[in-house]
């Protein structure tokens, strides 16, 4: 049993002891309750931190723990009404409401109930991540002369550099001195959007597209306007009619391995990007989530929007937690020009700068002979499960359309994007789902604006194995057939 677990069952036990003991009166010794219940230090230390919190016991250095004194009053009863006035009103009518829905990121976040397959998640699961690498790393960058010290509020200088030459490519236009460190690729969408829009501007977005940075956008009071994509992206045509008719001076995108749709942008869209935005006098923020999830089996990647961009209109976001784990909350945010001063301005402001030896542990693992192994590891498995997720839709739900805007040549990333037959209600689709003991993602969170048709999104990398992809699809046909959703 792991020690977390073990000491809540361990504090449940004690919790019902207690009542047997009098106010002030002492508990057993640690040492009695690690003998008496056959756990360890960490888990007495866990279980007695657990009811102190509770105030049932109070624990004193030296001394030991002791039975706490009832509290002589009740607690005033909360009233927390006022806020809804506090957060609702508006000092001018033009203004754009700053609500925060993330109800489409907690979706994908929640931890699934037992025996649910869990193909809606957006993380590596435990058995491929690289845990036994991080945990090397971040024991070494534990040992390094001040490390506890303050980092730069840039980034350590060697990570910045070698987010440099991940971005830009070797010899290519970055240097360390144009890349600021972020707490992961979350915060840096956030401060790049809070940087370049003020509250109550337009920003263009692909539709779908990612329902963490449609929350970010909507919580600090953009206004998402969506741009339709097809098999090679987002289209240029419909972008450039989105500048002039939405004034916008900004533009979000996934170029590589989009999510949810898994399409990469068509090399002359790519050029034609750089110059509709250019023409615009508008930033493009490239959100570059999936660039070290290629599949085993996908041609070489192309290079970044930054990489062929000379006139400093890309603000690039990069992000080591998607190949790694979901703790190491370590990213980059790259660009050139006054924009920078802004982006580190936004940066300091929200958080000073990241912990040391988290960047520290992260320089370790990209530095050493593991990382690569684990990310040729890591694509093998991804196409892998891939290709075991597309043949259990083959057999068991060949109706539903997994040909979506570029998902044949989907060789990156982790998900599937599915169009459901006309028709559908996804949401009831999704809970029938759930019931059958599978989480999968409704597709309507990923729309800036009302969705052309349903979708849900299937993730091939949070399930446990094949065993379980293939599992966790047959379910979803027991769904679909509870609903009557034609499969066939």
């Amino acid at each position: 049993m792991q020690e977390r677990s073990s000491g809540a069952g361990l504090a449940a036990i004690l919790r019902e002891e207690l009542k047997r003991y009098s106010p002030g009166e002492k508990l057993p010794s640690s040492r009695a309750l690690i003998e008496r219940h056959r756990v360890s230090p960490v888990t007495v230390s866990r279980a007695l931190a657990e009811l102190a919190a509770e105030g049932l016991v109070v624990t004193r250095p030296g001394a030991g723990a002791f039975r706490a004194a009832p509290r002589r009053t009740a607690p005033r009863p909360t009233d927390t009404s006022w806020q809804e006035i506090a957060l609702s009103a508006e000092p001018a009518g033009d203004q754009v409401p700053r609500s925060v829905d993330a109800s489409g990121v907690l979706a994908t976040l929640a931890a699934p109930g037992p025996g649910v397959i869990e193909l809606h998640g957006g993380y590596l699961p435990p058995a491929l991540q690289p845990e036994r690498a991080l945990a090397a790393a971040l024991a070494r960058a534990g040992r390094r002369p001040g490390v506890w010290s303050r980092p730069p509020v840039d980034g350590v200088p060697e990570l910045r550099a070698w987010f440099a030459r991940e971005i830009g490519g070797p010899g290519g236009p970055l240097s360390a001195s144009d890349v600021l460190i972020t707490a992961g690729g979350q915060s840096a969408l956030t401060a790049a959007l809070r940087a370049l829009a003020a509250p109550g501007a337009p920003i263009l977005v692909e539709s779908p597209t990612y329902p963490g940075m449609l929350a970010v956008a909507r919580a600090a009071g953009l206004r998402p306007v969506p741009v339709p994509m097809d098999a090679d992206g987002v289209r240029t045509d419909l972008l450039a009619d989105a500048f002039r008719a939405s004034g916008a001076r900004l533009f979000v995108c996934q170029p590589l391995f989009q999510n949810p749709s898994g399409a990469v942008l068509a090399a002359e869209r790519r050029r034609e990007v750089l110059r509709v935005a250019r023409a615009a006098g508008a930033f493009v923020v490239e959100d570059d989530f999936a660039r070290l999830l290629g599949h085993a089996d996908a041609p070489p990647l192309p290079p970044t929007l930054l990489a062929d961009d000379p006139d400093g209109t890309v603000v690039h976001v990069r992000s080591l937690t998607k190949a790694t784990s979901p703790s190491l909350r370590v990213g980059a945010l790259a660009a050139r020009g006054p924009v920078l001063d802004r982006l580190r301005a936004i940066q300091v402001v929200d958080s000073f700068f990241v912990p040391a030896p988290l960047q520290e542990a992260a320089l370790e693992l990209v530095g050493s002979p593991a990382w690569k192994s684990h990310l040729r590891a890591m694509a093998g498995e991804l196409t892998s499960r891939r290709q075991t997720m597309r043949a259990a839709l083959h057999r068991e739900l060949p109706a539903l359309d997994p040909a979506g805007p570029g998902q044949p040549a989907a060789l990156g990333g982790f998900h599937l994007w599915l169009r459901l037959p006309d028709g559908t209600d996804e949401a009831a689709l999704t809970g029938a789902a759930l019931r059958a003991g599978v989480a999968v993602a409704a597709g309507r969170p990923y729309f800036a604006a009302e969705p052309p048709a349903a979708h849900l999104r299937l993730s091939f990398a949070s399930a446990a194995g094949a065993a379980e992809l293939a599992e966790g699809v047959r379910r979803l046909r027991t769904a679909c057939d509870e609903l009557g959703v034609p499969v066939a």
